[in-house]
């Protein structure tokens, strides 16, 4: 691949791994060039190579990289997916680790390696597994297992955190600190307000912060995206994890006031008042769990309860972990022609597109995908949202504050010469008419809407008051998306179709050919996932803006044919959300259930 520019820096051309990263787009000539800056700054003695300081650096994909590093230096690749990995297994690698110094124990832990097993050809060789064979730790580590020979192979990180999880699972030290304490903060019955110096007392007397930084910890562990916290009478709070979707019981605080657990999470959030509990409240904290910086979005409101003594709060936290975002398009699973009716709107250079979908369905992360396919150092990209979730290297992030209102910096984006813009959400008619402008002034548009499907978004900007030939000429494409629960691969079990199923099936949406050549599966549970399910998917509805769509929004009288729009969709090539549905059914990756609880009767 050649340079696109001059780097300010003489790149030594006997570094293949950064020309073989840039050569297969795991990184860009500009990342490349500061990474290598880097290393000419560090010194002799504890100069990293170039992949580690492009993994801890710049956020670079750990696998892509040391896949590479472990191809250039001729280390061994294992995949764990080959290997018998079973209780006698598990116990033989449990011990070799136990059996370390705590020091060692640390270090091996930090470095993300494992002993595997002896070599069967050389009895005498253990075999190590790391996710960076070129560790400078290895050496010592693999000194503390008094072996007389090892072999260090190149293990994948995503396969070898499981493992280390099984064999060393990570505690939780605020938790740990809570066995054995009685946790208590219980008020006076004849009260009637709350004793603001007396709950200073007791929180600090009490071990609720542990338990608060506890949970935090836990909901990032977990992979939950929201923990909810919610205040109940006869001094209960109740903590709710949102794992794939659904709400989860994850610990009830009992004999406590609600009102010490919300003071409790307003103290460690920021621009949240403590004092205040009878309106709603916007905070954030940031946290260093597991050697990752992870930003909690806060929500505070007040509500109803029928002890008249207390001030109830619901807590709303949102667990913002840059490690999720998804910046490749290709690992979005956009399916059959969404994916060409996708690339096709983003690569105009002016244009409206447009996510919508329900809060929760994952548009913010499909809009920060597209993102990044059209960042470039040579345009000026902005963005405009209430509330910001992720940092977006390459894009100005324009601040949201008392003295910038959302609407004050719409209009203030259109003297700041953008390329692209991110429109967090199209909210009134202001808001959409300057999305409009931009659209047609030569410049690609994101955003948002909240509507059921693809051909309801052109009626709700029509009924916001924006003129048929403006929706029809500045649109690109809208696309609609829902997160649907995928099956556990471990637990899945076929379903047999018979003649009464089959005829369920046709209903539903299925083709007979779609019946025949499909092997549909059902949800059945066990230790691996939840309730059968783990992890989620997105399904797309992309209505492309075709000639035939432009035509029949201009020519809409008192309001849009959806319908008519919804047709000539899909004879354009438009998969429905059903149809998206019924694709991921016929790959086995979800149940009929779970798509028909996610979308309408098309």
């Amino acid at each position: 691949m050649e340079p696109r520019r001059k780097s300010s820096v003489p790149i030594d051309i006997t570094d293949k791994i950064g020309f073989a990263l840039l050569k297969k787009g795991v990184i860009d000539y500009e990342t490349l060039e500061k990474s290598l800056k880097v290393k000419e700054s560090e010194g002799k003695k504890n100069r990293r190579n170039l992949g580690q300081i492009l993994v801890h650096d710049f956020a670079a994909d750990h696998d892509a990289v040391f896949q590479e590093v472990a191809d250039l230096y001729a280390f061994r690749e294992i995949y764990l997916s080959d290997e018998k990995i079973d209780a006698q297994n598990l116990d033989f690698i449990k011990k070799l680790v136990d059996g370390l110094p705590d020091n060692i124990r640390e270090m091996l832990l930090h470095a993300k390696l494992l002993p595997l097993k002896f070599d069967e050809r050389s009895p005498e060789k253990l075999i190590i597994i790391a996710s960076d064979p070129t560790d400078r730790r290895i050496a010592v580590i693999a000194r503390s297992f008094n072996v007389k020979k090892y072999e260090v192979t190149y293990c994948r990180l995503k396969d070898l955190n499981g493992l280390l999880e099984q064999i060393a699972p990570r505690e939780n030290e605020f938790l740990k600190l809570l066995e054995g304490t009685e946790l208590g903060i219980e008020g006076h019955e004849d009260d009637v307000t709350v004793d603001e110096d007396e709950l200073e007392a007791e929180i600090s007397k009490s071990a609720l912060v542990n338990l608060v930084e506890g949970c935090l910890i836990e909901a990032v562990r977990q992979g939950a995206s929201d923990v909810h916290i919610i205040a109940k009478e006869g001094n209960r709070t109740e903590f709710w994890f949102r794992t794939d979707g659904n709400l989860k019981l994850w610990h009830v605080q009992e004999n406590t006031m609600p009102e010490a657990v919300a003071a409790v999470v307003k103290d460690r959030s920021k621009n949240v008042d403590r004092f205040e509990r009878e309106m709603s409240q916007d905070g954030f904290i940031q946290r260093l769990i597991d050697d990752h910086m992870i930003r909690f979005r806060v929500s505070i409101m007040p509500i109803v309860g029928i002890e008249f003594k207390h001030k109830f709060e619901s807590i709303v936290i949102r667990v913002l972990d840059d490690r999720k975002v998804i910046t490749d398009l290709e690992k979005l699973g956009l399916q059959g022609p969404t994916k060409e009716f996708f690339n096709k709107a983003i690569a105009r250079p002016q244009g409206i597109v447009i996510l919508t979908g329900p809060t929760g369905s994952g548009k913010s992360t499909t809009l920060v995908a597209a993102l990044h396919q059209v960042i470039d150092p040579t345009v000026n990209v902005l963005t405009v949202e209430e509330p910001v979730e992720y940092i977006i290297k390459g894009a100005r992030q324009l601040k949201i504050g008392t003295k910038m209102d959302f609407e004050l910096a719409i209009r203030g984006i259109l003297r700041h010469d953008p390329d692209i813009v991110l429109v967090g959400e199209m909210r009134d008619k202001a808001t959409a008419e300057i999305a409009i402008k931009l659209a047609n002034t030569g410049h690609l548009t994101f955003s948002t809407l909240h509507t059921n499907d693809a051909p309801s978004a052109v009626s709700r900007l029509y009924k916001m008051g924006i003129e048929p030939f403006l929706i029809a000429y500045a649109i690109n494409i809208i696309v609609a998306q829902r997160l649907i629960r995928t099956l556990c691969k471990f637990c899945k079990r076929q379903v047999e179709v018979n003649e009464v199923d089959r005829d369920v099936y046709l209903r539903f949406g299925f083709a007979e050919a779609d019946i025949d050549k499909a092997t549909i599966f059902e949800a059945v549970g066990c230790d691996k996932c939840s309730g059968g399910y783990k992890g989620r998917a997105a399904i797309h509805e992309a209505l492309f803006f075709t000639k035939e769509i432009r035509n029949i929004i201009v020519r809409s009288g008192t309001e849009v044919d959806e319908e008519a729009v919804r047709t000539q969709g899909v004879k354009d090539g438009m998969w429905t959300l059903r149809r998206a549905g019924i694709e991921r059914i016929i790959r086995g990756e979800t149940t009929v259930e779970e798509i028909l609880s996610a979308t309408t009767d098309d």
